[in-house]
């Protein structure tokens, strides 16, 4: 199987994001699972420790020589979103995962905020990896490899940035 990239440029209030969907043939609650417990992030992105109740934990990627990471959680409500700095000061990563249930699917979006477009050449190919590693793993078959993904650095460097919505007249 080729890795596709998924990811989509969006202006939301806060600034551009770049936006990137799955989606599960499964409950909303067991998808939330693999986003936010360390046994559901273990088998495809890494894990954390800390207490998400107090609103900091510290993330490591399952990758060699990963350092572990502040985690800021701005806003949690399971088991349909939540809002995350990943890292601290300028290098935070802001992040918004968004989930969605009808008709026994389960639709996942995420979201990066980035300081420029230029951002999705190197954050687009991370996050569809790492999307395609959690899907592979939800169905027990083997994670997808690295090098597939480098290529879609070209897609996401062609990527349009949208035009921002009119602003309503008072």
């Amino acid at each position: 199987m080729s890795a596709k990239p998924t990811g989509r440029l969006a202006h939301r209030e806060d600034g551009l994001y770049l936006m990137l969907d799955r989606l599960f043939t499964a409950p909303i609650d067991d998808v939330w699972a693999s986003l936010s417990r360390p046994g559901g992030l273990a088998g495809w992105i890494g894990t954390y420790t800390g207490s998400p109740e107090t609103g900091a934990v510290r993330f490591r990627l399952d990758e060699p020589d990963a350092e572990w990471e502040y985690v800021s959680i701005l806003k949690c409500i399971p088991p349909k979103r939540f809002t995350v700095n990943i890292g601290e000061g300028d290098a935070a990563r802001h992040v918004i995962l968004h989930l969605v249930e009808g008709a026994g699917m389960t639709t996942l979006t995420f979201g990066q905020r980035l300081h420029s477009a230029a951002d999705a050449e190197t954050v687009g190919p991370y996050w569809d990896y790492y999307f395609d590693r959690l899907v592979a793993a939800r169905h027990g078959k083997p994670l997808p490899d690295r090098a597939h993904y480098h290529p879609h650095a070209e897609y996401y460097r062609e990527l349009v940035v949208p035009k921002r919505a009119a602003e309503p007249i008072h």
